[in-house]
């Protein structure tokens, strides 16, 4: 009989609400194909409190928002209550400092926990701190969702592609802007195509992060960090959104046999990692051109493959919870 494994999720919005459905629906997968048991014991929301039973809480009066009276007064508390073997971090992003995620990771790793983090915060912030705690703890830090929702990026990397160099890499991580830009493709304003976005649930009610382009740079750098073992901050990174953007503009481009794209890239020059973040106006002939939607892609230069390209078409929640039990069945096999 497989031991079973207490789950801790800091965070239950949409996120945190699929992936707790989705692990709900592949239990089976997990015990048959895995050996792996579970019950969620801990669930944190800056509403509802801090929630805890190490028996185990209700998965479906959870879903349903029936939420037990929270009784703790802090994360490591909350941890401890809870009983937790792995922690799941899906707060959302503070892009000033990654508070107060890195801390509830932190938190989790000197408890004796696993973490996994779907929040790019801790990442950026702290990744070789979080790092280097978790492998003196003998646990692990895995974050796949944290860049193209669930696409193994990290991992492919990691473990399927070992001692490989990562030289550079060119690619769209943000589909929001994607969304934007085919909006005004079709006519509208940069303030209609943000309005359209918001109401196809795209776009976030202040989508700064993404047409400002902090999105794709905090993407940019924790890929740079991780597989390109940089050290960049968000003042690294040459940063330019699509707000001077106009329809005029990305209309033009297209009638030329161009499209305008959000791009990140990266590159080692010696022992700089130059990196950045802007729009450009790519031909139809490049692959970057043609991700739309939801879609996203990453095209890698490396010593072995000079052309590795990931693409994610129409990624989702779904998507991003999926990266979140992959990692779950990587710690849980570690």
């Amino acid at each position: 009989m497989p031991a079973i494994r207490n789950l801790a999720l800091l965070g239950f919005g949409n996120v945190g609400h699929t992936f707790v459905e989705l692990m709900e629906r592949k239990r089976g997968v997990l015990r048959e194909q895995h050996g792996i048991e579970f019950r969620f014991t801990g669930v944190a929301t800056r509403r509802l409190g801090w929630v805890a039973d190490p028996l185990g809480l209700d998965s479906t009066a959870l879903l349903r928002g029936h939420f037990p009276a929270a009784g703790y007064a802090n994360v490591r508390d909350w941890i401890a209550a809870a009983r937790a073997n792995v922690v799941f971090e899906t707060t959302s992003l503070n892009r000033h400092d990654g508070q107060p995620a890195v801390d509830h990771i932190r938190a989790a790793l000197e408890y004796g926990a696993h973490a996994v983090s779907a929040n790019k915060g801790p990442v950026v912030f702290a990744y070789e701190e979080l790092r280097d705690l978790a492998r003196a703890r003998g646990r692990r830090f895995l974050f796949e969702s944290a860049v193209m929702d669930g696409v193994p990026i990290f991992s492919t990397f990691a473990e399927t592609l070992p001692a490989v160099e990562v030289r550079g890499f060119r690619g769209i991580l943000n589909s929001t802007t994607n969304v934007i830009i085919e909006q005004m493709e079709a006519g509208a304003t940069l303030e209609q195509a943000i309005g359209k976005a918001q109401e196809l649930g795209v776009a976030e009610t202040d989508p700064s992060d993404d047409i400002d382009g902090w999105d794709a740079a905090f993407k940019t750098i924790a890929l740079s960090n991780v597989i390109m073992q940089g050290r960049l901050q968000p003042g690294d990174v040459r940063r330019e959104g699509i707000r001077a953007l106009t329809g005029e503009q990305v209309r033009a481009a297209r009638a030329s046999g161009h499209a305008y794209k959000l791009v990140c890239h990266a590159r080692r020059q010696g022992n700089v990692i130059l990196a950045g973040v802007g729009p450009e106006r790519l031909p139809l002939s490049n692959p970057l051109a043609w991700i739309s939607g939801a879609s996203s892609a990453i095209d890698s230069d490396t010593d072995m493959f000079p052309g590795l390209v990931l693409t994610e078409v129409n990624g989702g929640l779904e998507a991003t919870a999926y990266g979140l039990l992959a990692d779950f069945i990587r710690v849980a096999h570690s």
